[in-house]
């Protein structure tokens, strides 16, 4: 039988085939020694294969196979550093959730977040949610900041998840999609989706004051069903988001203004850091690169390059 993976546990996943059915699977052994460094080999999103059989009473799901992703977004896993994390697969739109204070998300996290999306070719949509909770030097400071993306070409949209503000432009980009919603815990992405759709009910808590944090309410990846015509994921908050699979030398063409300029540089392989002759750094200089845009890049360059030479210490890790 075939399927469409719409909950992930890590030991379970809930399968809904093409005619409505629900299924409880596991996954078969196979799975999990095809080399997948991954916490997950299975992600909500996955179109997989499974055979139904009967544990005791009860009538369960083989996962045998998946079919070949046409794109995911993933991360390093926070406590096993050598593994990856697939946080959703088959994705038509992410929606990377952003809020300005309680809790901050930092420049560096968005960067991190939209080079990977660009490197496994996923659609990224910014919302910049708690409009509502701004003052007016704090709404002008979100608005600089979206404009920094917008001008690289990334749609943003301000929105309140209290109050619905602006809600209706993003069900208008959803509808006949998968979407999936990211971003830290707190920034009210569960109450974004129950918002859109009063028959969806997410649980929800109240950002942690001592921490400034959320308190992780959504504790697996699930796929829901709207009335508007939309299939949305909503995933854990991540708190960091650590790249992978991807090469020093092309990282930069993951930055979308990087990758505009990058065939003016004198040489084809420059690393925008001290060659001469640099586009990059002159459009930085010039102020058509945002600075903050430059320092995510340098950063997750050196985490690369520490990567590398780990590897080249450690080949068989």
């Amino acid at each position: 039988m075939k399927g469409i993976v719409y909950k992930s546990t890590g030991s379970w996943y809930q399968v809904k085939t093409f005619d409505n059915t629900f299924y409880s699977c596991k996954l078969k052994g196979k799975i999990r020694l095809q080399g997948l460094k991954s916490t997950n080999p299975i992600a909500v999103g996955d179109k997989v294969d499974f055979e139904v059989t009967k544990d005791g009473d009860e009538t369960i799901g083989i996962i045998k196979d998946f079919e070949a992703r046409k794109n995911y977004i993933i991360r390093k896993s926070v406590n096993l550093s050598k593994q990856t994390h697939i946080i959703a697969a088959n994705i038509d739109l992410a929606f990377l959730v952003i809020t300005l204070n309680n809790p901050e998300t930092s420049t560096t996290f968005i960067d991190r977040f939209l080079a990977s999306a660009e490197a496994f070719d996923v659609e990224c949509v910014l919302l910049f949610n708690k409009l509502d909770t701004l003052d007016q030097n704090e709404f002008g400071e979100l608005k600089y900041l979206a404009e920094i993306y917008r001008e690289i070409g990334y749609h943003c949209i301000g929105i309140s998840a209290s109050t619905g503000k602006n809600l209706d432009q993003v069900k208008a980009l959803m509808i006949d999609k998968i979407s999936v919603f990211a971003g830290h815990s707190g920034v009210g992405k569960s109450s974004i989706i129950n918002a859109m759709d009063a028959n969806i009910n997410i649980k929800t808590k109240a950002i942690s004051e001592q921490h400034a944090q959320g308190q992780h309410t959504t504790t697996f990846a699930e796929m829901h069903e709207t009335a508007f015509g939309a299939k949305i994921i909503d995933t854990p908050g991540i708190r960091g988001f650590g790249m992978i699979d991807m090469e020093k030398e092309e990282l930069g063409d993951y930055f979308r203004e990087f990758f505009t300029l990058k065939s003016e540089c004198k040489f084809h392989n420059c690393l925008h850091i001290n060659e001469p002759k640099c586009a990059i750094k002159q459009a930085l200089n010039q102020d058509i690169i945002a600075f903050s845009r430059y320092k995510s890049y340098c950063q997750i360059l050196e985490e690369l390059d520490d990567q590398d030479n780990s590897f080249r210490k450690n080949p068989h890790a």
